[in-house]
């Protein structure tokens, strides 16, 4: 299995994505790192809160790293959207 993987956060709720990571923490996953960016954010944030808190205490956050991308809107504007990179690591 793969040493790190890495969890999309998009619109669908939230446990679905406490689900999706704590399947690659199982499935031998050291290191899982969850992305999001825009209005996934605050969903990203709490997938990983729920993983550490009610499912895999032994889950620690290594990192968090935050950054902007820009992006091209369909009307040809460049528009800055948030990112957020959060690694989990099992202890």
């Amino acid at each position: 299995m793969a040493e790190e993987a890495v969890v999309f956060v998009g619109s669908k709720p939230v446990m679905n994505y406490v689900l999706a990571t704590l399947t690659q923490l199982n499935e031998g996953a050291s290191k899982v790192v969850i992305k999001a960016r825009g209005k996934a954010i605050s969903r990203a944030v709490d997938v990983a809160e729920i993983v550490r808190n009610r499912f895999m205490p032994n889950v620690k956050v290594e990192s968090i790293k935050i950054d902007t991308e820009e992006l091209e809107s369909e009307q040809g504007r460049i528009v800055n959207v948030s990112t957020i990179e959060i690694e989990l690591v099992k202890e």
